[in-house]
């Protein structure tokens, strides 16, 4: 399995920023990662590229929609 190098996060008794901008560049990075993880396996699998992609792009919003949905 693919390691992902540690992202250092600011503690919280010496920020400068918010807790997002903190967790933000490692986010981003694990989405990186599970995308092409994904779509990596999919294609494996025998899926067209394309239909890969849409397929995940659904899936993301689905989940944002879901996570808009429960702040209300």
């Amino acid at each position: 399995m693919p390691t992902v190098s540690p992202t250092p996060i600011t503690p919280a008794d010496e920020h400068v920023v918010t807790a997002r901008e903190a967790l933000e560049p490692l986010y981003e990075r694990l989405e990186l990662h599970t995308d092409a993880t994904l779509l990596s396996a999919a294609m494996e699998a025998g899926w067209p590229a394309d239909e890969a992609t849409k397929a995940l792009a659904a899936l993301r919003l689905q989940d944002a929609l879901n996570v808009l949905r429960r702040g209300n």
